[in-house]
């Protein structure tokens, strides 16, 4: 179960899309490049939430995180 997510819209200065950190609380921060539309905005929040969901900060492999959190 989630506690807490803050959400962060930013100018990102490369082309990157999202960004989730993981808080010394256990609560989580995504950031979101405020340069996409809202469609790319919800999906790239929707893939953040998933990587929380999935626990994968607590994983080792990001290739093998990633590969799963795109099935």
């Amino acid at each position: 179960m989630i506690q807490d997510v803050n959400v962060v819209f930013l100018d990102f200065p490369n082309k990157g899309k999202e960004m989730v950190v993981e808080n010394e609380d256990g609560t989580y921060t995504v950031l979101i490049n405020a340069r996409l539309t809202h469609e790319q905005q919800l999906k790239e929040y929707l893939h953040a939430i998933g990587h929380i969901l999935s626990e994968d900060f607590q994983k080792e492999n990001v290739q093998s995180i990633e590969v799963s959190a795109h099935k």
